[in-house]
């Protein structure tokens, strides 16, 4: 699976990162780790922790630009307007709860903080996505608790043959 190219977005869910009054450092981390795999990050966004802004794009990402793994970077924890989870119910389409156990059940080696994550994972047609932690830590840790699983993930949502999603 090494040979594998997955095309990933990447999605920072942030008020003052929206407004350009806090620069995103988790959304780069993300991105040069993907990058860093092989794994060319296609889209980029920062948007508001506002629900219906993260599921439109969400949907995007999934249904117009055929994205394999969508990560998202921040509104996972226990602010009232910390909403990236419930965007992320309103489009997947199946959960993939051992996703977000696992990252927890990583973390909580570090953290007893990682209880307090409300991560979750799931598919949207042949999309992947993954919520992580808003911190730039908390996401590059997250992520590396999964990445192993990712290539294995994409190859049977999109088959054998169907490496190249269309464009």
């Amino acid at each position: 699976m090494s040979d594998l190219t997955i095309r990933v977005g990447i999605l920072t869910v942030s008020d003052s990162g929206s407004r350009g009054e806090r620069i995103d450092t988790a959304g780069p981390a993300l991105a040069a780790h993907c990058e860093a795999l092989g794994w060319p990050v296609e889209e980029r966004a920062i948007v508001a922790d506002e629900r219906h802004e993260i599921a439109d794009l969400l949907r995007t990402w999934a249904d117009e630009k055929h994205l394999q793994v969508v990560l998202t970077t921040g509104g996972t924890g226990f602010a009232l307007r910390d909403l990236t989870p419930e965007a992320t119910l309103d489009v997947i389409d199946r959960q993939a709860p051992g996703f977000g156990e696992h990252m927890r059940a990583e973390s909580a080696k570090k953290t007893a903080l990682a209880a307090m994550s409300r991560a979750v994972a799931g598919t949207r047609g042949r999309t992947l996505i993954i919520n992580l932690p808003g911190s730039e830590r908390g996401a590059r840790e997250n992520f590396e608790a999964v990445a192993d699983l990712i290539p294995h993930a994409v190859q049977l949502l999109w088959g054998e043959t169907e490496h190249h999603p269309p464009h």
